[in-house]
């Protein structure tokens, strides 16, 4: 067993003040880093090493170029990057001249985007030329002549110079240089009211919606998360979670910020990578989904690895089973914590804590963080009270503004005294813990009985030849629906349907056993890692 990193830091003197920092806005907190430790640094991109101090300049200076483009408070602009350091300069830059953020999914396609950007009325997109197949310069070139707000795009490492005849299509580095010394920004931002982003959730149950999230929701839950998790400047922060999702620009970028830590970027996610980084860069927080450490941990060349700077880091993002956490601590040497959150809460509402027990952080996820407030209700919105399965509601400071445009949907999720209903099904018990039973429209009602998917997904992973697996239901003329179990296999490992369904069998109620079993190489996945279970069922249903 690795030895679990030290995480109650005796060792360390943390003069992170998160108290004052989680009343500042999103550019201050890079400007606060950058006075005190302006040689310190602060991104590790591939080859490239910037300081805190370079870092802020060139935010400066590309707000300055935004601002020379057209670019004023209250206009939306687009980011359509991988993990790379010009998507946190633009971050920091489109907060600091007032702009609103809209960060898109690298892998959307062009109908995907289209609607995000004519919803939000985007009139500027700051993309790369191509991201892996993704010819994305291309796409937001057809997209220009189809929207009408669309007008100016932005690109990051273009391949060849760009074109001269197009001048609303102007390379990046071009535009910071633009930008230097461009005069003052404006007054400081209202905190809690002015919106700094509109983030589309991930559309993995419909049509995505915009949640607006001020500074004060991104900057307070992720400062409250990362002093929970004791970050000093010390801290060194893989970045393998996407930028583009609130997973990676709050509890992990800003997090890297907010306590002054270095944050070492992966443009895209894979397992040899990532373990490689831990080692060289001496990385001390691993932030990722179930799914990224599933594949650390099976990866062939795993024991060669040091690991021993692990500190600790956050699962979120999907439920993740008992047995991964276990190997995380026992595997890893990391002092995992779990996390439960959503893009309309900033997103973390619960977390485990260092001094939980191996059964709680297996099983749970967490308690509610500081300032947090969670309730468990009925169908009808009605306080359940403990240790009942019913709907998620919260109320915190990371509570979205709303949904862009949309205000029924705002209606219904959002009370006007603040609470939040997450969609999400939970049991509190009576010390607090939050357990997740499973998404309320995932509920595979079979015969009248009510199937939670993670329930049996919790069995499945327990069986030595599972890596990953999914329950869904599908329609049926006589039950209503059947549970379908969709399975991934480790390597090397063999198991029949039968044998899966014995295992079953053996360990849950007669109606839980699922009706059939899929086996899958690979399960399709959005770009943050969730594995997407509207895809898996789209494709069982043909």
């Amino acid at each position: 067993m690795a030895a679990i990193a030290s995480v109650n830091r005796t060792d360390v003197t943390n003069t992170v003040d998160y108290e004052r920092l989680r009343k500042m806005s999103i550019p201050a907190v890079l400007a606060e880093a950058a006075r005190i430790e302006p040689g310190k640094v602060a991104i590790v991109d591939g080859d490239r090493r910037i300081t805190y101090e370079e870092l802020w300049k060139q935010v400066q200076d590309f707000a300055g170029g935004l601002r020379q483009l057209g670019v004023v408070r209250g206009d939306r602009v687009a980011v359509c990057l991988p993990n790379w350091h010009e998507f946190l300069v633009a971050y920091f830059a489109i907060g600091l001249i007032g702009a609103i953020f809209i960060p898109l999914n690298t892998r959307y396609k062009q109908s995907e985007v289209a609607y995000i950007l004519d919803n939000s009325g985007t009139g500027t997109v700051i993309t790369a030329e191509r991201v892996g197949e993704a010819a994305l310069l291309d796409m937001f070139s057809a997209l220009r002549h189809d929207l009408a707000a669309l007008k100016k795009l932005i690109v990051a490492r273009p391949v060849q110079e760009l074109s001269p005849e197009e001048p609303d299509i102007v390379d990046f580095e071009k535009v910071v240089q633009s930008g230097r010394y461009a005069g003052s920004f404006p007054a400081p931002m209202q905190l809690e009211k002015d919106t700094f982003a509109i983030l589309y959730t991930s559309g993995t149950t419909g049509m995505p919606k915009g949640a607006m999230l001020s500074h004060r929701n991104l900057v307070e839950t992720t400062a409250v998360t990362a002093q929970l998790m004791e970050c000093t400047p010390d801290d060194v922060f893989l970045v393998a979670v996407p930028l583009f999702h609130v997973f990676g620009m709050g509890p992990t970028a800003l997090a890297a910020v907010i306590c002054r830590g270095t944050q070492v970027l992966m443009e895209s996610f894979k397992a040899a990578t990532a373990l490689e980084l831990i080692e060289r860069e001496r990385i001390t927080v691993h932030n990722g989904v179930p799914t990224m450490f599933v594949l650390e941990l099976n990866h062939s060349d795993f024991a060669r690895y040091n690991l021993s700077t692990m500190r600790t880091g956050i699962i979120a993002g999907a439920p993740c089973p008992v047995e991964v956490v276990r190997a995380i601590r026992s595997r890893m040497g990391c002092n995992i914590c779990i996390a439960y959150g959503l893009t309309e809460t900033s997103p973390a509402l619960t977390i485990t804590r260092f001094d939980d027990d191996d059964t709680d952080r297996a099983e749970t996820v967490g308690r509610p963080m500081p300032g947090v407030e969670i309730k468990i209700v009925d169908n009808l919105y009605r306080d359940m009270g403990i240790n009942r399965v019913g709907e998620i509601a919260c109320r915190s400071y990371g509570v979205m503004q709303g949904y862009y445009k949309q205000p029924e949907e705002t209606a219904q999720a959002l009370t006007a005294d603040g609470w939040f209903f997450t969609g999400d099904l939970g049991m509190l018990d009576e010390r607090g813990f939050l357990r997740i039973t499973g998404r309320r429209k995932e509920v595979v009602i079979r015969g009248g009985f009510n199937i939670y998917p993670a329930e049996v997904e919790e069995v499945l992973y327990h069986h030595p030849a599972v890596m990953e697996a999914v329950v869904i239901g599908l329609p049926d003329p006589v039950l209503g629906e059947r549970s379908t179990a969709c399975v991934r296999l480790k390597p090397g490992a063999s198991v029949t349907v039968e044998e899966l369904r014995r295992y079953c069998r053996e360990r849950l109620a007669d109606f839980k056993v699922p009706d059939h079993v899929e086996f899958f190489e690979e399960f399709p996945t959005t770009a943050s890692g969730k594995i997407r279970k509207v895809a898996i069922k789209e494709m069982l249903s043909k």
